[in-house]
């Protein structure tokens, strides 16, 4: 039963992370940078010390009481996993939700999945256990999934007529995105790592009275303060490059509506970390299994979310039946993952 409830929390930090790019769509007049670093404010400094003094009683003491080691490599994680953040939001930028989504969650969900328990040693038991090999077949389903939203991707940029592409993605850019989200896909599975890093802290946590469902958020302050250290020196390198600083003083520009938008695209975000860790505790022996759930959650999400937003209009219907099919596989691999933890 635990297994089943992780997976549905899982899916609840898919469609966090699906979604969370929406609101950003509904700032005026900033650049890119000004509206990702206040919506990284919230995502990666403000909800998740809220939201860890709320569900994790003594924290101060549960970090002050951890190793430098432990931190030190639960930060280092967290700084890389930010390049994949920083760069996610360029994806999606250059090639929108759905496409977007597919290629950068695709390499996330292999890498994040199959490296710690490589580096751990468990890979070797894994693939000798009927639960273990469901799992991989699970991955194996997942990565043809992908596979598939991106060749709909690529169909999608020979039919679709320049005009509905540039009305759907303003800065559409085939060869610009993919490149990006491939980066971002492989350095955005060091969240994952840093998971596993910090895995002491959250069991330190629950020593001091947090409830297991509640024990990573003990340890994402830490990752994600790492994710906001490579944000916040990008960000504000762009602010001075292209002299923006003046966005977040312009009275032209909506100034509280904006902030708002970006509160809410910051905390939404901030979320799929959050359901992601309550998931990742539900998940047993092969907790490190739950990554890929969540990147299949959120290309699911994000997949419908394009298909909504009208990204995929103007492109013919074998493309759209494309990644009609791309979305159901991704969908079925979870379900293939959730059985085979179910097994174990």
């Amino acid at each position: 039963m635990a297994v089943i409830w992780g997976v549905v929390l899982h899916a609840l930090g898919g469609f966090a992370s699906g979604s969370f790019y929406l609101p950003y769509k509904r700032v005026q007049g900033w650049a890119w940078e000004s509206y990702w670093l206040v919506g990284g404010l919230f995502s990666w400094l403000i909800a998740p010390w809220v939201l860890g003094l709320l569900t994790v009683p003594n924290l101060l003491q549960v970090l002050q009481e951890t190793d430098s080691e432990t931190l030190f490599w639960t930060y280092f994680w967290g700084v890389l996993w930010g390049f994949g953040g920083l760069t996610f939001g360029l994806a999606m930028r250059y090639l929108g939700l759905s496409l977007g989504m597919a290629v950068v969650l695709g390499l996330c969900a292999v890498f994040g999945t199959l490296v710690p328990p490589i580096w751990g040693g468990q890979f070797a038991g894994l693939i000798n256990t009927t639960s273990g090999q469901v799992i991989v077949l699970g991955l194996a389903v997942c990565v043809v999934g992908i596979s598939i939203c991106g060749v709909a991707g690529m169909m999608k940029e020979k039919s679709q007529p320049e005009a509905e592409k540039k009305a759907a993605i303003a800065e559409f850019d085939l060869r610009k995105g993919f490149l990006v989200a491939v980066f971002s896909g492989v350095m955005s599975a060091c969240f994952s790592f840093g998971l596993t890093a910090g895995q002491s802290i959250a069991e330190r946590a629950v020593r001091y009275g947090a409830d297991p469902l509640y024990m990573n958020n003990a340890a994402l302050v830490i990752i994600l303060l790492g994710g906001l250290t490579t944000n916040a020196v990008w960000t504000i390198y762009l602010n001075w490059r292209n002299q923006t600083f003046s966005d977040y003083t312009n009275l032209s520009a909506p100034i509280l509506r904006n902030i708002l938008f970006c509160a809410m695209a910051g905390v939404t975000w901030y979320f799929q970390f959050f359901f992601y860790g309550m998931g990742d505790s539900q998940m047993g022996e092969y907790r490190f299994s739950g990554w890929t759930l969540h990147m299949a959650f959120i290309i699911a999400f994000s997949s419908l979310w394009g298909l909504y937003l009208h990204e995929w209009r103007g492109a013919n219907q074998s493309t759209l039946r494309t990644i009609k099919l791309g979305i159901l596989t991704v969908v079925l691999s979870s379900v293939i993952v959730g059985i085979g933890n179910y097994l174990a």
